[in-house]
């Protein structure tokens, strides 16, 4: 059984830091990437505030497909370079979107949402997969978050 408790009130970096080491424990010996993608799925859930969405697309050809996440009904496939999520997969660079109804080409999958952040995982100097998060709150995510998330995508990439 696993007991993570994240700890609210640490600056966000050591917030991230602490997400980052349950991650690793949480796949550490498990081969399945879906499987393990599913349990990120949740403890990033559990460990980030004003979320409405947390979870995973995974590059297959030439488009994402959607992975385990946490969250309303979403979008099951985006062409690379579409949207935001589309964007960090085409360009390799996270995205951070303060408002994401000025963003060029969002995709609504979930009209609830205002602001996202979407991290690429690398591998093998290859996208193979996205972190995305979606919050209500307009411009919920800064600098902080995003170094955050890349430092657990760098973590989990091997894993998934």
């Amino acid at each position: 059984m696993y007991a993570f408790a994240p700890d609210r009130s640490l600056p966000k970096p050591e917030l991230y830091r602490e997400l980052t080491e349950s991650a690793r424990a949480l796949v550490a010996g498990e081969s399945d990437g879906v499987a393990n993608m599913a349990n990120l799925s949740a403890l990033i859930w559990q460990y980030v505030d004003w979320l409405n969405w947390a979870g995973f697309y995974r590059v297959i050809a030439d488009e994402l497909v959607l992975g385990p996440f946490q969250g309303r009904a979403a979008c099951i496939r985006i062409p690379l370079g579409k949207g935001v999520c589309g964007a960090a997969a085409a360009s390799g660079m996270t995205q951070l979107v303060p408002d994401v109804h000025a963003f060029p080409g969002h995709i609504a999958c979930d009209a609830a949402s205002r602001s996202e952040l979407v991290v690429p995982v690398i591998r093998q100097d290859r996208v193979i997969a996205v972190i995305d998060l979606d919050s209500p709150e307009p411009a919920r995510f800064d600098a902080e978050d995003a170094a955050g998330m890349e430092l657990l995508a760098k973590a989990i990439a091997a894993a998934i």
